[in-house]
This record gives C-alpha cells, structure tokens and sequence, in this order.
C-alpha cells in the first residue's frame, strides 16, 4: 500500500541518541501549546556539532529536516530524493539512511492505474550527520518503503512494497545479498535488540512474517490485526508489540515462540494504530494513532493502555530518547513535529518540519 502522508517506523530499532541527558524542553513550548510552531529553516544550514540531532523524512517534499535537540528548533532542510519515507541511523551515528521511491502515492485500497513508477527513483539515500549531505545510495529492491538496521549495522532488512519482498542489503558492499519472498504489500519492519529476528507487516496479508536472520529466511508468520503497520521489541527481546492501523489493535507476541499472548484493542475516536516505539527501560511503549490525533501508552508488565496524549494531525512516525523523558511525533498533514513530555505526558511544543513527515530517527 502507498499513500500520500507518513507511514513508520517502525520502527523502532535504532534510533535513539546516545546523550546521557534529554534536551531541555523547546523554547517555542508555550507557542506551540496555542497553536503556533517553530519556523523551519528555508535551506540547509551550515553544518555544526553533529548532534543531538533528529532526523525526519518528509515525504511530499522530497527532503529530510534536521532538527537541533537542544535548541529544540529545525536548523536544515536536506534534498534526498522522491518519497522519502522509512529513515533509521547507523549504529555508530555517522550516517542516517533514508527510503527513497519513485511509486505514485495512493490510498489503502486504491484501484485503477496509479500512473508509472520511476524505478530509478528507488534505493536508500545516505546521508552524512557531519556534513548534513546526501554522500551516496544503496540499492533497496523495488519500492522500499520502511527498514530495519541490523545491530552492527551491517546489513539493511528492506521492505519492497511493490514486490513483495525483503531485501537484504550489505552496507560495506552496497550489494543486495538476497530478497526473501513475504505477503503482499510488506511495509513496517523492526529488528530485536538481539539481533536474531526480523518482523515484517504485511499490510494485505493481515500477517507478520518472521524473518531468522541466521538462516536467512522466514521460520514462520503470524495472523494478526487488520492492516498492519509497525512492530517493536523489548529491549531483552522478550516480547514484540504489532500495530493494526484498520483493526484498531496491539498484538503482543511472546519470543522466541513468536506466539500471540493477547491482542489490546485501543479505544478513541478515529484510533488507527501506526508507529511504535519502546521506552529504553521496557517498561511502556508508545503508540501513534494516525487519524486519532493521539500517542496511547502501554503498560508492557500488564499489557494494558494507561494513558493518552494528544498531539498533532495524524501522527505516524515516533521516536524517544535514550533517558525515556521525551517523544517526537512525526505528524502528516500538519507539516510539524511533536515534543512529548513522557513524565507529565503532554505535548510540550512542536517543530517545523518539509512537508508531510513520515519517519523519525535521533542520532546523537
């Protein structure tokens, strides 16, 4: 499935910085909180400290906004190519990844001839933290959409919407190594922390394929809600989260038997389960609700939602930092960002973005 606004992350491995302290809360706090935003930067600015830094795709215009952690305010806008969507990092920092493709946006469910694909449009954009500039392009498969790092960044688990593959892609060769057979229209793709498995959502399947990365190909799939879009792990692997955008639910799965233990249906209006990120503590995980207008908070000892916070239009994409004390919310149709305080769990401001954010990534 492709669609006009963000869809992410997954995401969810990867992507925190390494900074033992959490920005302090943006000085456009207030402003945003009535309703205004941070300005964003009208080109790149000139390259500084490399971080903390968060790195957004945005799908519509084609570029990646760099946003200041600290200052709490976008300082550059960097050209990447079309539809940027999925973006993760590398386990070091010194570069950030992002999926680029030339396939025509369309909604869930769309029929007719969506017009051609521009295939030499596809491939993962590489950018530099220190220069701020795209440095170079892996290959990606047909249409990627979102990805996985593996955890000593060796290799990239690609999800090829088109095609209905995984493609496994060597970062120091900059080859495709294999591309595994999935359901169709595979989109949300997360790595355990361990480094053992890979989840891939296949959106038309309503399934999960688990991916061994030791053998190299999928062990086993799993039924699941309608429309998945995203998966995250605990930090001990112990468990994964599953996202359902149409039904409206969590799966949670025990590993290593992969087994389903209970299925949390989220409430609200307009709830549509998207991106997910776990705390680094493993005791909550974060859940975008796209057309809801909310993050919900699970309690991962109990499996059950405590709590839900508004944010901003449709939001997708999400991500923490490494002390657990802040989200950022990629929101679609509003062209912004979302600062979450975890502790008070409100939005405290919001930051400027290119226009429709997909994908999230903080890089130290």
């Amino acid at each position: 499935m492709t669609r006009s606004s963000l869809c992410a992350l997954f995401l969810l491995v990867a992507c925190n910085p390494s900074s033992s302290e959490a920005p302090s809360p943006p000085p456009h706090a207030s402003a945003a909180a009535a309703g205004t935003t941070s300005a964003a930067p009208a080109a790149s600015a000139a390259p500084g400290k490399r971080g903390p830094r968060a790195y957004v795709s945005n799908e519509a215009s084609g570029d990646v906004t760099v946003i200041d952690l600290t200052e709490g305010q976008s300082v550059a806008n960097i050209p990447v190519g079309k539809r940027p969507r999925g973006i993760q990092h590398s386990p070091d920092g010194a570069f950030v990844y992002v999926a680029l493709s030339g396939s025509v946006p369309a909604g869930p469910g769309s029929t007719g001839d969506a017009g051609p694909a521009d295939k030499s449009a596809d491939g993962i954009g590489i950018l530099s933290t220190e220069t701020r500039t795209l440095v170079g392009r892996l290959p990606s498969g047909s249409d990627p959409e979102q990805f996985a790092v593996s955890v000593d960044g060796k290799k990239l688990y690609i999800s090829n919407e088109d095609a209905a593959l995984v493609s496994i892609v060597d970062t120091g060769t900059k080859q495709i190594d294999k591309s595994i057979p999935v359901g169709e229209e595979p989109e949300g793709v997360a790595a355990s922390p361990d480094g053992r498995w890979v989840y891939v959502t296949s959106e038309a399947k309503n399934a999960v394929f688990v991916v061994d990365t030791l053998a190299g190909k999928v062990v086993t799939q799993l039924a699941v809600g309608a429309r998945p879009r995203a998966a995250g792990f605990l930090p001990d692997s112990s468990k994964a989260y599953v996202t359902s955008e149409a039904g409206g639910s969590v799966a949670v799965v025990l590993l290593p038997s992969h087994k389903i233990v209970k299925t949390l249906k989220l409430e609200g209006e307009n709830v549509r389960p998207m991106g997910i990120v776990v705390a680094p503590d493993g005791k909550l995980a974060y859940v975008t609700t796209g057309h809801g207008g909310t993050v919900v908070v699970l309690d991962t000892a109990k499996d059950e939602p405590v709590a839900s916070i508004p944010v901003g239009k449709r939001p997708w994409g999400i991500a923490i930092t490494p002390d657990g004390k802040t989200l950022y919310v990629a929101n679609g149709p509003s062209n912004d960002v979302s600062v979450v305080d975890t502790g008070t769990r409100k939005e405290t401001g919001r930051i400027r973005t290119g226009e429709k954010p997909w994908g999230i990534t903080l890089v130290p």
